[in-house]
């Protein structure tokens, strides 16, 4: 696998420079790359649960809207 490489743009003089990227950078990527999974499962989760709930309650997820407001 290639190692990962960072962009960095001036705004000042418009000179853009691709390196790569640094031990530290790759350790971040990698930790927030875990961070957005588990919080696309716990959504996932959230979802299903939800779902469930209004199956046993037999509505819909408008008719709880319109219940909760």
């Amino acid at each position: 696998m290639s190692k990962p490489q960072i962009k960095e743009y001036n705004c000042q003089t418009g000179e853009e420079t691709i390196r790569d990227a640094t031990a530290k950078e790759i350790a971040q990527l990698e930790n927030e790359s875990a961070i957005a999974t588990a919080e696309k499962a716990e959504a996932k989760t959230k979802a299903t649960a939800k779902a469930a709930l209004l199956s046993k309650l037999g509505i819909t997820a408008e008719e709880a809207v319109l219940l909760l407001s």
